[in-house]
């Protein structure tokens, strides 16, 4: 589940837009981290990743609003929600 923060395109037809003003901080492993991190990079987020216990501890905020264009209803519902469970502020305009 990749998308690009970028400016509203003509192929959009819902917009999310989020932010994350403080730190937040969550745990992962392996590919799962690398995943999340490499996702809250292109969603223009500031990433800090350390590793103690066998685990990784991300750290990331996103103080100014951003936005993603998306194409469906469906996928911009599946965005917010995952941005809303990592801590983030949404607004889903149609």
């Amino acid at each position: 589940m990749l998308a690009k923060a970028a400016e509203p395109n003509t192929a959009a037809k819902e917009l999310v837009s989020y932010r994350l003003e403080k730190w937040k901080t969550t745990h992962s492993e392996g590919e799962k981290a690398d995943k999340l991190v490499g996702t809250l990079k292109k969603l223009r987020c500031e990433v800090k990743v350390g590793s103690h216990g066998g685990h990784m501890d991300v750290n990331y905020r996103c103080p100014k609003w951003q936005q993603m264009a998306l194409k469906s209803h469906e996928e911009a519902h599946q965005w917010e929600a995952w941005l809303k469970k990592l801590g983030f502020e949404t607004q889903h305009a149609h």
